[in-house]
């Protein structure tokens, strides 16, 4: 699984002990702590305190355990001979979603159900690596597939109870719990490590913890539905880019939806509602070999590009008000765009500075 690159400042809150002890005492001495009647009220009072949290933690406990009854049935892990990932059954016809870059160049798996009782034969349906989503279907559908049920992105919000369903390094059925920590991430994958390079948008950020082997999984709420998949995990570079905990990310269910009901339908993505530029480009360094700047390399006939105005050699440094140093950085700036909407993209030619309001295409 790929990492997201960013840097963490971790800032320690310590309580002074000194202040912790006088806020005790001070709520203490509101009683009489020498009566016997007071005495007996505290005993009562903290037997009764005791046993609304012993019932709130049993309420909790047996919430985990319904959703983790319900999900994990539904959860696989797939061997894609060079990689080891999981996936979800999408639907009773055998139809798994998981991440691109799990299923990698691959077109056959082996695919194992939660009780790990019988290995299955799997093929490729379609991957669409520009949002790290992919659709496979098991070659025999075995009785009683228990497709996951999907949540409503809409519906997300930050504090949810999640858990987080997979194989994390190759420990098939884990179950891990956390928080929805943010919504509306636009994160950008690295190449490295077998990852597609996609930017993706709507991102929603978990404390459950994400490990190599959870990509493809479930990200869960409290109702038993799938509200995301989990695909990459935060690492951080100052500690030699090694996993920042409690930071992670899932491709939100929406997405998950559009993309895998377009797949099964026509075999690949037909609609992507993905705004772009409809250019190749590249990323170009300054003087001081920093990045400054996309360059276009080529634009597609009739694109939104060319139709702007915009040719091979402009370089474009900012699209509305979000600066473009770098390939990346200009997926970013649309990341949050549809085609069809207007943008300004500020660019350079022949070493003035220029703007064209650029209608946006799809990718």
């Amino acid at each position: 699984m790929d990492a997201f690159h960013s840097r963490r400042r971790v800032r320690r809150l310590l309580l002074p002990l000194s202040a912790g002890v006088c806020a005790i005492a001070l709520v203490s001495g509101c009683s009489d702590s020498n009566s016997p009647a007071s005495n007996a009220a505290a005993t009562k009072s903290g037997s009764a305190q005791q046993g609304s949290a012993s019932k709130a933690t049993g309420d909790l406990q047996s919430e985990y355990q319904t959703v983790i009854n319900n999900v994990l049935p539904s959860v696989v892990q797939i061997d894609a001979s060079e990689s080891l990932g999981s996936g979800i059954v999408y639907d009773a016809k055998g139809h798994i979603v998981t991440n691109a870059h799990v299923v990698g160049e691959e077109k056959t798996f082996k695919v194992t159900v939660a009780n790990g009782e019988k290995v299955m034969s799997a093929s490729l349906v379609a991957a669409y690596p520009e949002q790290d989503l992919a659709v496979i279907k098991l070659d025999d559908v075995p009785d009683g597939l228990k497709p996951a049920k999907f949540g409503d992105s809409e519906k997300v919000e930050v504090g949810q109870i999640v858990l987080a369903m997979g194989s994390p390094l190759g420990l098939s059925s884990s179950v891990t719990q956390g928080i929805v920590s943010a919504l509306g991430r636009t994160v950008s994958e690295s190449r490295a490590g077998g990852g597609t390079g996609a930017t993706i948008a709507n991102m929603v950020q978990t404390s459950a913890a994400i490990n190599p082997g959870n990509s493809g999984g479930a990200l869960v709420n409290l109702n038993s539905e799938v509200i995301g998949i989990p695909t990459l995990a935060a690492t951080d570079p100052q500690m030699g880019d090694s996993a920042a905990p409690g930071i992670g990310f899932a491709i939100p269910v929406s997405m998950v939806k559009t993309v895998a009901d377009q797949i099964i339908k026509s075999g690949k993505v037909t609609d992507s509602g993905r705004a772009a530029l409809n250019i190749t480009g590249r990323t170009v360094v300054d003087d001081s070999y920093k990045p400054a700047g996309v360059a276009i390399v080529s634009v597609a006939k009739n694109g939104a590009a060319q139709k702007a105005g915009l040719r091979a050699g402009d370089i474009i440094t900012k699209v509305g008000d979000a600066s473009v140093t770098t390939i990346t950085s200009l997926s970013e700036a649309l990341a949050s765009d549809k085609p069809g909407e207007k943008v300004t993209v500020t660019y350079q030619r022949n070493n003035a500075e220029k703007t064209a309001e650029v209608t946006l295409g799809e990718i």
